[in-house]
């Protein structure tokens, strides 16, 4: 790979320890060239300005100026490089890095708090490869020709050609009203990862006060940041967001987010659904995973569920949505022109589950839509 292909990064952070880490992580990546360190906020913007890097990355907490206080004075330049946050696992660490993601950085990662300096190392390594793995899929997909995406009806992926590119998926302008729904929904699954809280920041605030189903959500987040995303969501929305607790009943009108580092499940407890939050075993190597929520809604709503998979790394919620599909559930995915990474919903795309491909800008709306047609 040529120097000019490569991705050039500026690795911010006040730690010498995490500045060696971080730079010796990258160093090994052979598509990236670290093109300098910076120990505060203030050389940070001096550097960005002066070498244009592609990628940062940008430790939360500083002296100067802090990680947010860079992502808010980086607004005024022209080059707009890519950014991903090291957060600490604290309160306060959460709530600057949900508003780091809100000020546009790309995704996060937890400085880790390993038994020694070699697990530490190797928790960094694993992470930071991914999340830089996942930007580098981003700009090869948005540098790339790409036509202009709209709503519209999933058909079943084309066989893979042998020397041609993919076509592209149909193009029709329709939207859920051209669905048929078997049975009134009572219930909505949105699955989403890498991206998301912008996203669901962006889209739940459309559901209407008056909602009559429940909404639950699996964003991939450590623990600490789910509680921070739906305080934050609470306030914006019009119906009532919150940290989903064990043993509450499910209510109408009301978005239940799955604590991080905690599954989350419904079941039925005589007339009434309640929430279930354990520590049963990752799936996907996500905990909480969407597959392990869409398989309990399976159970509860049947087909009944409006499933949603929006942005997101992988492939979790693929399993959930081929058992609600088997029951007659309707399947909303992301279309990739509006993914910051489109990775859980191409894998519902490719396997012909999604019944509506549509912008992230129509979710909420198609949301709405969906749940009021299928309830006359």
């Amino acid at each position: 790979m040529s120097e000019e292909d490569r991705i050039r990064v500026l690795v911010v952070d006040d730690s010498a320890l995490y500045r060696k880490l971080v730079r010796d992580i990258l160093a090994q990546i052979p598509q990236i060239e670290v093109v300098g360190v910076a120990a505060d906020g203030r050389i940070a913007l001096d550097k960005i300005e002066y070498l244009q890097p592609d990628l940062i990355t940008l430790d939360v907490e500083m002296p100067t100026i802090d990680g947010l206080g860079v992502l808010r004075e980086m607004k005024r330049f022209a080059h707009q490089p890519g950014v991903i946050m090291l957060s600490a696992l604290t309160g306060a660490g959460a709530q600057a890095t949900m508003a780091a993601l809100q000020l546009g950085a790309f995704d996060f990662v937890l400085k880790p708090a390993g038994t020694s300096a070699e697990q530490s190392m190797s928790i960094l390594s694993e992470t930071l490869r991914q999340r830089v793995d996942a930007y580098l899929r981003r700009v090869v997909r948005t540098t790339r020709p790409i036509a202009v995406g709209a709503t519209h009806r999933a058909a079943s992926p084309p066989p893979k050609p042998v020397e041609a590119p993919k076509p592209p998926h149909p193009t029709s302008l329709v939207s859920s009203h051209d669905l048929t729904f078997r049975s009134p929904i009572e219930a909505v699954a949105i699955g989403i990862s890498t991206g998301g809280p912008p996203a669901l920041t962006s889209q739940l605030p459309n559901i209407p006060q008056n909602f009559p189903v429940p909404i639950f959500v699996v964003q991939h987040m450590p623990p600490l940041f789910t509680k921070s995303l739906a305080e934050d969501l609470n306030r914006r929305c019009q119906v009532e967001v919150v940290e989903a607790s064990d043993g509450e009943d499910v209510r109408p009108g009301v978005i239940y987010i799955a604590p991080g580092g905690h599954q989350m499940k419904v079941e039925r407890d005589g007339v009434k659904t309640r929430v279930r939050v354990n520590d049963d075993p990752h799936e996907r190597n996500c905990r909480p995973s969407v597959d392990y929520l869409f398989r309990s809604i399976s159970h509860v709503y049947g087909g009944s569920t409006l499933g949603v998979i929006m942005t997101g790394m992988g492939d979790d919620g693929t399993v959930g949505c081929r058992l609600l599909k088997r029951l007659g559930a309707n399947i909303i995915a992301q279309n990739e022109e509006s993914s910051v990474v489109y990775g859980m919903p191409r894998s519902i795309v490719e396997a012909g589950l999604a019944d509506l491909i549509c912008p992230l800008n129509d979710v909420g709306r198609e949301i709405v839509n969906c749940v009021k047609r299928s309830r006359g």
